[in-house]
């Protein structure tokens, strides 16, 4: 395998396209060490505080390729015998700039991105002296990637996000990081870092883990880390301080280990998220590779496979997908001034099931206020704030919370059934039966006693929030406020504007959101709001194809090119049969001529089940029962015919919502379904996957986006999937 000459590129094009960059500067200061050695210091920084991270984008890679090419011509010289490398307080480095990622015009372009990465990160292995890195603060993707082309690393054990996190975003770490990592933490462990923590909404590690993993060499605290880092490398660079790594794969892991761990890897994948989504099974035959092999071969893999992902599709939709969920969502459409919304000192949650007590928990959490809650009888009140207290107490084991936080937690959550409690409450949430007359008596009983400025919530997913308020004396402090379950981990909250609600009620609804750390989106009062009746349009079709005599496999494999978490069948089971059934009815009703209702699905929901099950949960087929249910149906569809009529009528179904203003733009939508029902990044949210697919122009003759959201070239990556 012929490999490339880094240093022979022309990397003038990358300046040209990198317009206004924000430069990361590479400054250098000499550092006095033991017995006359001399230790050169690089500092990164951009000159922005540490809420505008480092970024690594083509000019900022060459003043660092630059800069190492000094010192290594110093250490040349006998003038350093070291080098390392730290950040801005706070900041290593976030990576490369995704903005400049996106507008990269073309395959020969991505790839030299990539090598200019190489290029650049990899001259800290050729500098002549032992190279060190500074993990001072967050490392992200490029920024880890200093880290592993250096030959030692320090952390900080402050440090509160270290990971490798390009997989989510449709891209391998290209820049070292695919192949170093697993020779030197070993393949499970990168396997962990690389695929597995990305997919788990991008978790991070911290310096303790990264030094638990073998990533960091040593952890020090903050209030020396820098001098104890340099003190330490003056060891290394000595022969004094042994640097041990036991992590790091030996010759039985290469020849045994490493393909057993990357098979189950792959099949978790594959159980997991399907095989629609490019980048983790490119990532994982990156690392898979990685186990024999140079370290300039490694990095060739890398560039190919990174040019290829840079290219198509499914970066430019995950990057649509990133800048939704990093800059819409906390700019959310039609949201009043903040200034009006009313401070909440107390909250009432009425009811004390599950969720109710899910909510009544996130309340607490957040806004640090009492909660109440009520209910019918004392004992469903004390099975709910014993359920909290239970939470509370978990949390404190796993150390996500004090003693003392945990104590004062409990003494704020109280139960009752007398509503008189709810006096003094300023926002009270109601999480009672999903029946219209059940909450609009609810709702009208808690008027009577609550203050005249406080304000009432309802979280309903499916029946008009304006009904429900229709007995209410003031309908204008109403408003809907849709969780999403579990609702401790589900990051949308869709906040339902009636014609009724006033600005006051829809502005403390949105700042009480961003206290619970959600994102939310306004919405108008309409059947299902936006991530029901987008999913009650996908889940309708494929019951109706399977009444109409179409097996379940053929529906589940009509729709796996949207690459959804999970199938539809999955889905009807996770929220329930029989409220599955329930949306189909609600929105057969509001809209008969579209959405389709399946009494097939409220036989099932008496069964219990469509899937078979394991012991452990895992799926192992349709059940038998289930398969006897839907019988008799004696017009079956191809996949083919399902997946354009879920395609058109999708686009259909979203067209009339963005025509009457349910949410006020297409990304809008996106954004609900990505956070709300969990669609995958890689496929941008709905919106663009119907705009590549043609389903957009064969339904309205146009596209949500213009330009529809798409690659530079229809490229497979260079490393196929085995």
């Amino acid at each position: 395998m012929t490999t490339t000459d880094y240093n022979s590129l022309d990397f003038s094009s990358l300046v040209a396209i990198s317009g206004d960059e924000v430069v990361t500067h590479s400054f250098v200061r000499d550092v006095p060490l033991a017995a006359g050695r001399t230790l050169a210091l690089v500092t990164l920084d951009n000159g922005r505080d540490h809420t505008r991270p480092n970024t690594l984008g083509p000019v900022t890679l060459l003043e660092f390729a630059a800069t190492m090419d000094e010192l290594t011509a110093r250490a040349g010289r006998g003038e350093i015998h070291g080098v390392a490398v730290t950040g801005k307080p706070f900041i290593l480095a976030a990576g490369a700039d995704l903005s400049k990622v996106a507008e990269i015009p073309s395959l020969a372009a991505g790839k030299l991105l990539s090598q200019l990465g190489h290029h650049a990160l990899g001259k800290l292995d050729t500098l002549g002296v032992p190279s060190f890195v500074f993990i001072n603060g967050l490392a992200l993707g490029g920024g880890l990637e200093i880290g592993l082309n250096a030959a030692y690393r320090t952390v900080d054990a402050s440090v509160p996000a270290i990971a490798l996190p390009e997989v989510f975003l449709g891209l391998i770490p290209g820049w070292g990081g695919s192949y170093l990592l697993p020779n030197l933490i070993g393949i499970e462990n990168a396997l962990k870092v690389v695929i597995e923590n990305p997919l788990k909404n991008n978790r991070t590690l911290s310096g303790a883990d990264a030094l638990a993993l073998g990533i960091a060499d040593v952890m020090f605290t903050s209030a020396r880390f820098l001098e104890d880092s340099i003190n330490w490398a003056d060891g290394v660079i000595a022969g004094s301080e042994k640097v041990s790594r036991p992590n790091a794969p030996g010759k039985i892991e290469r020849l045994v280990k490493w393909d057993v761990a990357v098979g189950i890897a792959r099949k978790m994948l594959v159980n997991r998220i399907g095989e629609v989504a490019q980048s983790p099974y490119v990532a994982l035959d990156l690392l898979q590779a990685a186990k024999s092999g140079s370290r300039a071969e490694g990095f060739q893999r890398e560039d190919d496979a990174l040019a290829g992902l840079i290219a198509g599709d499914q970066l430019q939709a995950s990057i649509y997908a990133f800048n939704l969920v990093q800059k819409r969502a906390k700019r959310p459409a039609g949201a009043p001034d903040k200034k009006l919304a009313r401070p909440i000192t107390k909250v009432g949650v009425i009811g004390a099931g599950l969720m109710a007590s899910q909510f009544a928990l996130l309340f607490v959490r957040r806004l640090k206020v009492p909660v109440v809650i009520t209910d019918l009888d004392q004992a469903r009140v004390d099975k709910g704030v014993a359920y909290i207290h239970d939470e509370i107490a978990a949390l404190q084991a796993k150390n996500r919370i004090s003693p003392d936080e945990a104590n004062r937690l409990r003494a704020l959550v109280t139960g009752t059934t007398d509503t008189s409690s709810f006096s003094d409450a300023d926002w009270v949430i109601e999480a009672v039966f999903e029946e219209l007359g059940v909450k609009q008596s609810v709702f009208a009983e808690i008027e009577k006693v609550i203050s005249p400025d406080a304000i009432l919530a309802t979280n309903t997913s499916s029946l008009s929030v304006e009904q429900i308020g229709a007995k209410l004396a003031h309908p204008e402090r109403l408003v809907g406020f849709h969780f999403f379950n579990p609702v401790a981990v589900m990051p949308l909250i869709e906040v339902v504007n009636t014609p009724q609600t006033n600005e006051v009620t829809l502005a403390t609804a949105m700042v009480i959101a961003g206290k619970l750390r959600k994102n939310a989106v306004i919405t108008r009062d309409t059947p299902g709001f936006v991530v029901n009746r987008v999913l009650a349009k996908l889940l309708g079709e494929a019951m109706h194809a399977v009444d109409t005599g179409t097996p379940f496999e053929v529906v589940e494999a009509a729709v796996a090119p949207f690459g959804l978490p999970m199938t539809p069948f999955e889905l009807l089971e996770l929220v329930g049969l029989t409220v599955g059934a329930h949306v189909l009815d609600t929105h057969h009703a509001a809209f008969p001529e579209r959405f389709f209702e399946s009494d097939n699905l409220h036989r099932l929901a008496e069964h219990g089940k469509i899937l078979e099950r394991d012991g452990k949960g895992r799926r192992t087929g349709f059940d038998k029962g289930a398969l006897k249910i839907v019988a008799g149906g004696a017009t079956p569809m191809t996949a083919e015919k399902i997946l354009q009529r879920v395609e058109d009528g999708l686009v259909d179904e979203i067209k009339r919502m963005l025509d009457t203003d349910v949410v006020h733009a297409a990304e809008d939508i996106d954004l609900c379904m990505i956070l709300g029902a969990g669609w995958p990044f890689q496929m941008g949210g709905i919106t663009p996957y119907l705009d590549r697919v043609g389903a957009s122009e064969r339904v309205f003759g146009g596209t949500f986006h213009t330009p529809p959201i798409r690659g530079i070239a229809a490229s497979v990556p260079a490393v196929t999937r085995s």
